[in-house]
């Protein structure tokens, strides 16, 4: 009994001394090394909901969630049967308003010549009256002798009366003429301002039945299909909502200490659980000015410590471009962010760097 003993204080010891150095492996693996700062988030983009701009019935769905689609890529389409009837109905009045601006540019050309022949009539006219008022005077001037008669004098006075109401009727026609054709242009500008109304209603049915075409705004995967075909949306209805892999990024927390210290386009990098070994580069695109959480009362130094601001870690567009079918948002990792830009990166966030 006595020589069992010393063996088992020594299996006691031994043991201590691995549980030890597990723990303390396991303690150092979260310490960060100086001149870094570390978060947890998840990879997160910016998500876009694709709405219908018009009531409608969904006529199709074009794509299945978790696709990728490019920028102007047809997503969803709705039924444009009225729209389309609607513009049928519109170019038949299009037709309709420029016979009409024919038919009062050829009513202009006929007031015009309603004029010319105004105007002829009214110098015929007055020609008339001079010849009548030569004759009255000469009758007039020899009414005291016996070469004329009181009859020939009022024959020619009431010749050159008549002959002057003749001019007066025919200055009538020609002014009746003139705004004859004034009339007839302000018909053409009419018919011509319908011709005009026609065509933009043609064009506002165009973009309607081009709007019944819901096309991706950017390059992207989609996320979820909220409406399904046969289904009728109102103005403004979300049909498909997709997320912008364009705009790609980390969100995570820093306390008070590592906060102040960086700044936008401070060098991150983002390792993610789902893929050991893969280095994601990222920059600092945004720290939020206001504390995110924190204790109801800071009045101590390690309080003000427990205080957390939010940090977005954006990953490169043109990296995101070459790696679009391995990007999954919702994945969880790590950010380490480097606050000193002299110091090495630690072991834990080394790995394959992506280029």
């Amino acid at each position: 009994m006595t020589n069992t003993r010393p063996i088992l204080m020594a299996a006691i010891v031994i043991a201590g001394a691995v549980f030890g150095y597990f723990f303390w492996q396991s303690n150092r693996a979260d310490v960060v090394a100086e001149g870094f700062a570390r978060g947890n988030g998840r990879i997160e983009a910016v998500e876009i909901d694709v709405a219908s701009k018009l009531p409608g019935r969904i006529e199709a769905i074009l794509v299945r969630e978790g696709g990728l689609v490019e920028a102007g890529q047809p997503l969803v389409t709705l039924d444009t049967r009225q729209l389309k009837a609607n513009r049928h109905q519109a170019e038949a009045e299009l037709r309709r308003t420029e016979i009409a601006v024919k038919n009062a540019r050829l009513m202009i050309r006929q007031r015009q010549a309603e004029v010319r022949a105004a105007e002829a009539g009214l110098a015929q006219r007055q020609s008339a009256l001079d010849a009548a008022q030569r004759q009255f005077a000469r009758s007039e001037a020899l009414a005291g002798s016996s070469v004329a008669s009181e009859r020939q004098l009022d024959i020619d006075r009431s010749n050159a009366l008549g002959a002057e109401a003749a001019v007066a009727s025919a200055e009538a026609m020609l002014a009746a003429a003139r705004i004859g054709v004034s009339a007839a242009e302000a018909a053409v500008i009419g018919a011509e301002a319908a011709v005009a109304a026609a065509t933009a209603a043609i064009e506002v049915i165009d973009v309607q039945i081009e709007d019944s075409t819901l096309n991706a705004p950017r390059a992207g995967r989609i996320q979820y299909i909220i409406a399904r075909e046969g289904e009728v949306v109102g103005a403004g209805g979300r049909v498909v909502n997709m997320v912008d892999l364009n705009d790609v990024y980390m969100t995570f927390f820093l306390p008070t200490a590592a906060a102040g210290q960086i700044g936008l386009g401070t060098e991150v990098r983002l390792l993610l659980d789902a893929a050991p070994g893969i280095v994601i580069p990222a920059h600092v695109s945004f720290v939020s000015s206001v504390a995110q959480f924190t204790p109801r009362t800071v009045e101590t130094e390690i309080e003000r410590e427990k205080l957390m601001f939010r940090v977005r870690a954006t990953i490169a567009p043109d990296l995101l471009g070459r790696y679009l079918e391995q990007i999954k948002t919702g994945l969880p990792g790590v950010a380490w962010v480097r606050l000193d830009p002299a110091s090495p990166w630690p072991a834990a966030a080394q790995g394959q760097v992506l280029e």
